[in-house]
């Protein structure tokens, strides 16, 4: 075969292979690397098995991170005292808070920074991800706005705990507070408190002694310089509270009582009934006045058993810096106003003069 018969013949087998290509679009398989084809399908399985993995995580994952329909919505979770990160993750499982024990335990466990879970009452109103029920946890965000409480001065135990029997105090005993308050009255400080509604009875008190305590250092050199007995002074400052609302007065009264105690003279005051029977000085009568109590002052000589009443810090001062005089009488008329007088005869004369 000649030069150019040869390339006439490779030009014409080109054409039929190209023709042949050409003509047969639908059926490209003769014309494509059969080693290709394979890598081809397996990619694409491939790529479908992933994003039906990542699709399958992604659910899971949103079921596991969303509250679960049982979540307690309006309802106190309450965190014991020295639960451990697994205690409390368990606890909140089975109250319906999350769905996961595990990624709470995760979750808590990397974001906390060793911090662990903080005790108490924690309130839901609304259900939240696992993701806010750890980061809760973690920061003691009990969810929950303090109740303002305001204790008047010279408030009694029994008086206090009945601030604390409405509906905003959902953990409150009253009867369990005034157990725990026994031997307490005097040193529960009457203030303006703001406590969370799911307050103890027990933490209720601690605030209030600590009160107590940290706003008589401001006084404690007159105490210590008055020397006598810091009970002593409380219940003297409890009778000053509850007989006089003005200062003068209160310090002219704490000089009447505390000369009736150095000659031995009974002190007679009429503010202990309230405590005792619940009737102040227009409702008594002389049957009232010989009621056997610890705490009846016209019975029993000295101050009675303990204080009547939380006195304010005023009354306190009042009681250890009483002027000198020699005072052994007062009274006072229905609008506040007190006379003092160093005689009987003198004090009853005022008394027709001013009471009468």
């Amino acid at each position: 075969m000649s030069k150019k018969e040869r390339s006439v013949s490779v030009e014409t087998e080109t054409e039929e292979v190209v023709d042949s290509c050409s003509n047969d679009i639908l059926h490209t398989e003769s014309c494509i690397d059969p080693e290709w084809e394979p890598k081809r399908w397996y990619t694409g399985l491939s790529l479908r098995i992933i994003l039906a993995g990542c699709s399958v995580f992604a659910i899971l994952l949103l079921a596991l991170l969303t509250s679960p329909k049982e979540f307690p919505k309006s309802t106190l979770v309450k965190i014991e005292e020295g639960w451990s990160v697994t205690d409390a993750v368990r606890y909140a499982k089975e109250r319906g808070v999350v769905r996961s024990e595990l990624l709470l335990r995760i979750i808590i466990t990397f974001a906390d920074e060793g911090r662990g879970v903080i005790a108490g009452n924690y309130f839901f109103e609304e259900p939240i991800s696992v993701i806010d029920v750890a980061k809760r946890f973690t920061q003691g965000d009990y969810g929950l706005d303090p109740v303002r409480v305001f204790v008047q001065e010279g408030s009694t135990t029994f008086e206090i705990a009945k601030l604390f029997s409405g509906d905003e105090f959902t953990e409150f005993d009253p009867i369990h507070f005034l157990e725990l308050a026994e031997g307490k009255e005097g040193y529960l400080f009457p203030d303006t408190y703001y406590f969370l509604p799911n307050v103890e009875e027990s933490e209720v008190i601690s605030a209030m002694e600590e009160n107590f305590y940290g706003r008589i250092a401001s006084i404690q050199e007159l105490i210590d310089a008055f020397d006598r007995p810091l009970h002593d002074i409380i219940i003297m400052a409890s009778i000053i509270e509850k007989e006089a609302w003005k200062s003068d007065d209160r310090r002219m009264i704490s000089s009447v009582l505390w000369n009736r105690i150095d000659i031995g003279m009974p002190l007679q005051v009429d503010a202990v009934f309230p405590y005792i029977i619940g009737r102040n000085t227009y409702e008594l009568s002389l049957k009232d006045l010989e009621v056997d109590s610890p705490y009846n002052t016209y019975r029993y000589n000295g101050l009675p058993i303990g204080p009547i009443s939380n006195p304010s810090l005023d009354s306190i001062e009042a009681a250890v810096t009483p002027p000198e005089s020699d005072y052994l009488y007062y009274l006072a008329d229905r609008v506040g106003n007190t006379y003092f007088s160093v005689t009987f005869d003198e004090h009853v004369e005022k008394k027709w003069l001013y009471v009468n």
